[in-house]
C-alpha cells in the first residue's frame, strides 16, 4: 500500500469512456516529492459510462493509498468531485436517494468511496483537463485511462508499462519566440491525421479504436506519435 512513511501524498485520478457508454477504463497516479509521476496504475472496465470510470478511478486510488496518510487528489471530473464532496452527505441522510427521491446513480461505488473516506484526511482539488500548461499529474492519469480504455488491458508502473502516449485532445505548446523553429511537417498524405473508420493495431503493438486519430506510417496506419518516432 502506498503512502507509509510519507507525510503527505499528492495524486490524481481519471476515467475514460470511448462512447459514453463504451470501452472504458480508470487510472491513478501518485507523485514523487517533486510532483512528477512516480507510480501509477490503470485498468479496463469493458463497456461503461464516463461517470462509472471516474468514480472507479477514485475508488481504486483510495484503496491503494494508506488510510493514515494525508492525501491531495487532483481531478478533472466535476461530477465525481461534487458527488463525494457536495452531494454525498445529503444522499446518505436520505438513505442513498436524491432530493427527488430517486436512487443515487452508481450507488455501490459511491457507498464504497464513502467508506474509504471515513476517518482520513483528503483534500480534493479540481484541475481543468486538456490544457497546454495543465496539471502534469492529471494529464498523466487522463492519458493512462484513455490508453487503457482503447486497448482494454491493465497497465502500470508495477507492470513495467511504458508511459502512456500524449492525448490528442491536449493542444501543443506554441513555439517560443526567437527560439529554434521546429522542422516543417510534410503536408503529404503520408503525414495526414484522420479518424480511424475501423479498429486496428499500430506498428508499436498497441491497438487503436474506431474514431481515434491515426496517421500513415511506413508500415500502415497507427498512432500519430508512433509515426513521428518512426520517422
Amino acid at each position: 500500500m502506498i503512502g507509509r512513511m510519507r507525510e503527505r501524498v499528492v495524486a490524481a485520478c481519471d476515467g475514460a469512456s470511448k462512447g459514453n457508454p463504451g470501452p472504458a477504463a480508470w487510472a491513478w497516479v501518485v507523485s514523487d516529492d517533486k510532483e512528477s509521476p512516480a507510480r501509477w496504475e490503470a485498468g479496463p472496465l469493458g463497456k461503461a459510462t464516463n461517470n462509472v470510470a471516474e468514480l472507479t478511478a477514485l475508488e481504486r486510488l483510495l484503496t491503494a493509498i494508506a488510510p493514515d496518510v494525508p492525501l491531495e487528489i487532483r481531478m478533472d471530473s466535476q461530477y465525481a468531485m461534487k458527488a463525494v464532496t457536495t452531494w454525498l452527505p445529503g444522499w446518505k441522510r436520505n438513505g442513498w436517494k436524491t432530493s427527488g427521491g430517486k436512487p443515487v446513480a452508481n450507488q455501490e461505488l459511491v457507498v464504497r468511496i464513502d467508506e474509504l473516506l471515513g476517518g482520513r484526511s483528503v483534500e480534493f482539488r479540481y484541475v481543468p483537463a486538456h490544457q497546454v500548461d495543465g496539471d502534469p499529474l492529471n494529464d498523466f492519469a487522463d492519458r493512462a485511462a484513455s490508453q487503457a480504455a482503447i486497448v482494454q488491458e491493465p497497465a502500470g508502473s508495477d507492470l513495467g508499462s511504458p508511459e502512456p502516449p500524449p492525448s490528442p485532445d491536449t493542444p501543443k505548446k506554441p513555439a517560443r519566440a526567437g527560439g529554434a523553429k521546429s522542422p516543417r511537417k510534410s503536408t503529404s498524405s503520408a503525414s495526414r491525421t484522420i479518424k480511424a473508420k475501423f479498429p486496428g493495431r499500430c506498428l508499436c503493438g498497441r491497438a487503436y479504436a474506431a474514431g481515434e486519430p491515426i496517421t500513415k506510417n511506413p508500415k500502415g496506419w497507427g498512432h500519430p506519435e508512433c509515426a513521428t518516432a518512426e520517422a
